[in-house]
């Protein structure tokens, strides 16, 4: 069992292994309600951690949401601070949010608006939940106009990564995850991407050593630069902070966006960061290598690298609403060397161009 802890204002810990909910009763005291937060196709699983918190004599309220990115509607955290209300939940009860990166997103802001704030425990059960949802407190829910439009930062107590959770994942939701394990590699941990190009197989195992060790290198990144930065007020000039884990992100949101979220995250953010490459070279001159280094990882992992199905102008306004925006000025996170993220406002022109050598 490995501990990451992550030294921000309100300190904790991120537990990944096999058998990471052991952990979950040293996180109750003075705890009488727990308040578990679920898609149906997890029952199982949230089912077993109900029993586990029942042995541990606190009272469990079963909140089932919708599966994906449906959960993420003012209308679902409505529905849950309804519940959490008639329970008479208080600022020392719990929610626990059992899923990928979209229940847990809605738990925690559930959890961050009610009362103003009360406790919030993340259990992903993906490897996108795993790397990036469940760590870095924020928390957030979707507008039809765009992805995480209103949300919060509310660190949670605690992240229980256990692995044996993802056994059974399919291999494209493996893969989809794994798009924010090489976008750490890609702006800071160089051992992520030799792990990955040594054996892609073995990387995309949920069961190998690799993958394991994949997982914490991913989650110590975004710990590191939580720790420095919790709500992106560092980035300035060539000096970025937490803005740096929206590599990839600006265009991946507008894809995804644009395509009614059918697109895995995971999926639209590997274009979004090749689309970062080719603006980076336009840009900066970032290197053709590195640009081509970006395809080859990405591929080996299952993930597009291309992406024509919108017309540039939809995409353009949709990356007008990203919160990096400044007043009509977009702002993008680009790298210009490997592992060295910069933030640029590129030329309208600039934009338009690295479409192009995306939309193949």
């Amino acid at each position: 069992m490995l501990e990451i802890n992550v030294a921000s204002s309100h300190p904790y810990s991120v537990v990944i292994g096999s058998g990471a909910l052991r952990k979950l009763p040293e996180l109750l005291d003075g705890v009488v309600r727990v308040a578990v937060v679920y898609p149906t196709v997890l029952s199982a699983p949230a089912g077993t951690i109900s029993a586990l918190l029942q042995a541990n004599g606190v009272q469990v309220l079963p909140l089932v949401v919708p599966e994906g990115e449906l959960a993420k509607t003012p209308a679902v955290v409505a529905a849950l601070w309804q519940a959490l209300a008639a329970a008479d939940f208080t600022r020392s009860d719990l929610v626990v949010g059992v899923g990928g990166g979209a229940t847990t997103d809605v738990a925690g802001f559930a959890a961050a608006s009610y009362l103003r704030g009360i406790p919030w425990v993340a259990v992903p059960t993906t490897v996108l939940g795993a790397v990036d949802a469940a760590v870095g407190g924020k928390t957030a829910i979707d507008l039809p106009e765009g992805k995480n439009l209103v949300g919060a930062f509310h660190e949670p107590r605690a992240a229980l990564v256990d692995l044996e959770l993802l056994r059974k994942l399919p291999e494209r939701e493996v893969c989809s995850g794994l798009a924010e394990v090489a976008k750490a590699g890609l702006i800071s941990d160089p051992a992520i991407l030799r792990l990955i190009l040594e054996d892609p197989d073995e990387s995309r195992d949920v069961v190998s050593e690799r993958f394991a060790e994949l997982v914490a290198r991913a989650v110590a990144v975004k710990s590191a630069v939580v720790a420095g930065d919790l709500t992106e007020r560092t980035s300035l000039g060539t000096m970025v902070g937490r803005e740096q884990l929206n590599y990839g992100h600006t265009m991946g949101h507008a894809i995804e966006t644009y395509e009614h979220f059918r697109w895995r995250h995971g999926e639209a953010i590997a274009v979004g960061m090749v689309y970062a490459a080719e603006l980076a070279a336009i840009t900066s001159g970032l290197s053709a290598e590195t640009v081509a280094l970006h395809r080859d990882v990405l591929r080996l992992l299952s993930l597009p690298t291309s992406y024509s199905a919108a017309p540039y102008e939809a995409l353009r306004a949709l990356i007008s609403r990203d919160k990096k925006t400044r007043g009509t000025t977009p702002r993008f996170v680009l790298l210009d060397q490997l592992q060295h993220p910069v933030v640029v406002s590129p030329t309208e022109d600039a934009l338009n161009t690295a479409y192009q050598r995306i939309a193949l």
